[in-house]
């Protein structure tokens, strides 16, 4: 993830060019000047390692909340390599936050390991608007950038494993 001292946007490791891959994009609406921003450079960067937009298939849902739904929806209903959740709860005055992040956290984990596809955590989860402008194409980068190296990199890494010599690792 981002932090003070990195910026995640520019990516410590080679990444490699996708090949007829299709990626399901599930956007949240809530806090939209951040969320569009995630999106559009996501789906830049994707375009920029190879997906065509006929690749892509990008939806909007209400909020963070209905984010692991949908991804769900997406699997059920295409034959996807990947989906890429992009979302941002800001903490408010209440505990309000930590349920939804809490519970979006937990949907896309459940769903990515029952589905057996890579289902990307691309939610900001800053204290206030400033941080996540500074996440959203600011100067910590863009967090769905991040989360478009990390949808190709777990496509390549399941490509890899499937095609790998099958071995018996004791059961």
């Amino acid at each position: 993830m981002a932090s003070k001292e990195k910026n995640l946007s520019v990516p410590d490791i080679q990444i490699r060019p996708l090949d007829k891959v299709k990626i399901g994009i599930v956007t949240a609406a809530w806090n939209r000047d951040i969320t569009q921003t995630l999106r559009d450079g996501c789906i830049s960067e994707l375009k920029k390692h190879g997906c065509a937009d006929s690749d892509l298939i990008s939806i909007e849902v209400p909020g963070a909340f209905e984010l692991p739904v949908a991804a769900k929806i997406l699997l059920s209903n295409h034959k996807l390599d990947a989906v890429i959740c992009l979302g941002c709860v800001i903490k408010g005055e209440t505990k309000h936050d930590e349920y939804i992040s809490n519970a979006v956290a937990g949907g896309i984990m459940t769903l990515s390991v029952m589905s057996g596809k890579p289902v990307i955590f691309g939610v900001l989860t800053p204290n206030d608007h400033q941080q996540a402008l500074d996440r959203a194409g600011g100067r910590h980068g863009n967090k769905g950038i991040e989360a478009a190296h990390t949808a190709i990199s777990m496509i390549h890494l399941a490509a890899n494993v499937k095609n790998a010599e099958k071995q018996k690792i004791g059961f």
